[in-house]
């Protein structure tokens, strides 16, 4: 049985001219494309990214259901799910892309359908294509560099609790806290240590709705948005 071939790509943060040359010729060649979703109702992120890129008569697009909850027990039935599906477009010779904004290995979808393959179906031949990360890319259009010479860097998808993100900000050169729900909360820690003055809040970052924050009393009137990542340089 000739197997197709599995491509973990990154369409990276939001802009597609940002899509490198190898993701792009993947995509334009490949039949069968796979988006993850959080649920029925919205749609695929990273799909929309590069929407304009897909020639719907000739390759086809399937959703895949991966919802926002932290219950990793429930996760992994989707997860399973979703890597059963891909096998299905596999076994029967077609080449698939399953597609992932910023990197699929850096807190990429991707990465828990690659663990799922390399245990469960190891026969397949899978190829990642990096993609720019929104770290990467909300630190360059907010033009604040982030290492130099022998700085510590920390990122965390996660907002810690308020002592161990004292003890962070006080190991690390720059901290990126991504996907931030308790912006008040870190203001407040931040003001403790005098550090808001050194922060950067972007959202959404490279796309029309892009929006870059550094006032601290903006900051805690806008609700946070998922797509959004607070960068603070020390």
């Amino acid at each position: 049985m000739q197997l197709g071939h599995l491509y973990g790509i990154g369409v990276g943060p939001g802009d597609v001219e940002l899509l490198t040359l190898k993701a792009f010729r993947i995509l334009k060649e490949v039949p069968v494309i796979f988006a993850p979703k959080p649920d029925d109702k919205q749609e695929s992120f990273a799909y929309n990214i590069v929407r304009e890129l897909i020639d719907i008569r000739r390759q086809e697009v399937i959703n895949l259901i991966f919802p926002m909850i932290k219950d990793e027990t429930k996760l992994r039935v989707y997860w399973q799910d979703a890597a059963a599906t891909i096998w299905q477009q596999l076994a029967q010779g077609k080449d698939c892309a399953f597609i992932t904004e910023g990197d699929p290995l850096f807190y990429g979808t991707f990465s828990y359908i690659h663990h799922i393959f390399q245990q469960r179906y190891p026969q397949v031949n899978i190829e990642v294509i990096p993609g720019i990360s929104s770290v990467n890319a909300a630190a360059a259009r907010a033009q604040t560099p982030l290492a130099q010479g022998d700085d510590y860097v920390a990122i965390l998808a996660s907002t810690p609790d308020d002592e161990r993100l004292k003890q962070i900000l006080h190991n690390f050169d720059t901290i990126v806290l991504m996907k931030v729900h308790s912006i008040p909360r870190v203001i407040t820690i931040l003001e403790q240590l005098d550090l808001v003055d050194n922060f950067t809040y972007v959202q959404r970052c490279t796309t029309p709705a892009e929006e870059i924050i550094r006032d601290a009393r903006k900051l805690r009137e806008n609700k946070s948005d998922y797509l959004s990542l607070l960068m603070i340089r020390k």
